[in-house]
């Protein structure tokens, strides 16, 4: 759903009234007092209708996965420029404003998510509690302790920052730990949903990737190196840490490498936690023009149907309910894996293929696979 192209809306309306702003569009008085994204019930009662503004030059707004992007509309020659975007229940999503090639958070959304992305969440989506506001332009607080990992294994240098949230306790290893720590304030999470007693101390180890399709295919590559090279750096690293007791922590690729190094190294790991994991994958889906068009489940449901036994596993999987594609795979990998004898927790966010609505599972989820 969008507004006019130009001119007032019908009748000579303003159409931001409807979602609670006045004054005259395009004035220092509208621009004070502006602040976006606002919904209102849709028409039909089916979902939300949601304003977004930017103020400048022409620009679209870029959702992360949930929709294509959206032209902004300018109203009657000014600098101000709107959508009105129709979004269904339940829905939390990272954006950015693109124009002039680059691309900005919503300078109107005090919710932001790094330096140039802000976070949209319909009126009724689930709170996240323990993970603070955080506007574009503050810096996340990121762990003292800093690990130098030169991996003989997978070759080069990463730098691996650790914390001990509650004092220290199980190693929880975040996949793509970089966006865990400059774009969603993970440690901050953990801390506080550790204070609060929803979880026992844990050590967070924050594990970037370097080739996110090469490191978390099902690959044993990756997994070779956090047994024989990693964990024996964080149990030398002086930080309280109780590396045999493991949870893996993944999202989308990084997921899928979750469920595989429980299929291949259960010694190393019995406890995970997956959100919207890409269980599509086979080696050649990631070449197809439709990766997701391939055999249901991929090569997990594939080595799933083969393996003698998960008794020792406890895996937690959620996806987001809006992610129509993904939920096939999901769903056949959840049911396998329980049928392989798993301890299996299954869930839905709101959301679609987007970190910002794994927020709340990654907390709940870890507390429940060291339960």
């Amino acid at each position: 759903m969008t507004g006019p192209a130009s001119g007032r809306a019908a009748g000579g309306e303003n159409p931001f009234v409807r979602f609670g702003m006045h004054g005259e569009p395009g004035t220092d008085e509208f621009w004070a007092a502006a602040r976006t994204p606002a919904s209102v019930p849709a028409d039909g009662g089916d979902g939300w209708c949601t304003v977004f503004l930017w103020r400048g030059s022409s620009a679209a707004i870029d959702f992360e996965s949930w929709s294509e992007p959206v032209p902004l509309l300018r109203w009657e020659g000014t600098d101000c420029w709107y959508a009105e975007v129709r979004m269904p229940a339940r829905l939390r999503v990272t954006y950015r404003f693109v124009a002039d090639g680059a691309a900005f958070a919503d300078p109107f959304n005090p919710v932001g998510a790094g330096g140039d992305r802000s976070i949209a969440a319909t009126p009724d989506a689930p709170a996240q509690p323990h993970w603070p506001v955080i506007g574009a332009e503050d810096i996340l607080p990121v762990p003292a302790a800093r690990l130098r990992w030169n991996s003989e294994r997978l070759g080069g240098r990463r730098t691996v920052r650790v914390h001990p949230a509650g004092g220290g306790g199980p190693v929880v290893l975040l996949l793509d730990g970089d966006d865990w720590l400059y774009l969603h304030p993970a440690m901050t999470a953990f801390d506080s949903a550790v204070a609060a007693g929803e979880m026992p101390p844990v050590t967070l180890v924050f594990l970037p990737a370097k080739d996110r399709a090469a490191e978390f295919g099902c690959r044993p590559e990756l997994w070779e190196a956090v047994r024989d090279e990693l964990l024996p750096l964080v149990a030398e690293s002086g930080v309280p840490a109780d590396p045999d007791r493991l949870v893996v922590a993944g999202q989308s690729l990084g997921g899928l490498s979750a469920l595989y190094a429980a299929l291949e190294f259960p010694v190393l790991v019995s406890r995970i936690a997956c959100q919207s994991a890409s269980f599509w994958w086979t080696p050649e889906a990631m070449e197809s023009a439709d990766p997701l068009g391939g055999p249901v489940g991929g090569a997990v449901a594939a080595r799933l149907r083969e393996h003698p036994g998960l008794s020792g596993l406890r895996a937690a999987f959620d996806v987001g309910e809006h992610e129509t594609r993904m939920l096939p795979h999901c769903e056949l990998a959840e049911t396998l894996a329980e049928r392989a004898g798993a301890t299996v927790r299954v869930s839905r966010s709101a959301s679609g293929h987007d970190r910002a609505g794994w927020r709340h599972a990654l907390l709940r989820d870890v507390a429940w696979a060291l339960a």
